[in-house]
């Protein structure tokens, strides 16, 4: 299996909750050709700041694989990681990041900063651009049809006294 395959199940888990009217970002955490951990965007729904696709691999993975150190793994995510998402690859000790699209307004692996180049004590490889236009594109689909579904509803107005 190669980085390809593995991003297409990160998309394939973007497109589901972008189905659910999550931010399409998906992840999947590998240790060799086995998916140990799989995540996807989840604020909305879980009503929590803490639900990105990220966290929830990580926590998937650590929970399969019975500890927290996943230093023989790989996480594929579709998304450049934000700043709470790179501090939990640091914390988990993740030494393969592989990411489709980069994010110019919060990605920290990069864009906007560059935690993993940071003087911590856990460097990650970084591959950027796998799967790229895909991801892209199905973030700039989901925040188009997002305007237009705020610009149909209803504006509200303060009550009349």
């Amino acid at each position: 299996m190669n980085d390809l395959h593995f991003m297409d199940e990160a998309l394939r888990l973007a497109r589901e909750a972008a189905a659910e009217g999550e931010v399409p970002v998906g992840c999947v955490i590998t240790r060799g050709d086995e998916i140990v951990g799989r995540g996807r965007n989840r604020r909305e729904t879980g009503k929590t700041a803490l639900a990105h696709a990220e966290i929830e691999a990580i926590a998937e993975a650590c929970k399969n694989l019975g500890g927290w150190r996943l230093w023989e793994c790989t996480l594929y995510v579709t998304l450049e990681p934000c700043p709470m998402c790179a501090g939990a690859i640091l914390g988990a000790r993740i030494p393969r990041v592989v990411f489709g699209a980069s994010d110019a307004k919060y990605g920290a692996v990069g864009s906007v900063c560059d935690l993993f180049g940071m003087e911590f004590n856990h460097h990650p490889e970084v591959t950027r651009g796998v799967r790229e236009e895909e991801a892209a594109q199905l973030l700039k689909e989901f925040f188009q049809n997002l305007r237009v579904t705020l610009r149909s509803r209803p504006k509200w107005r303060r009550p009349e006294r």
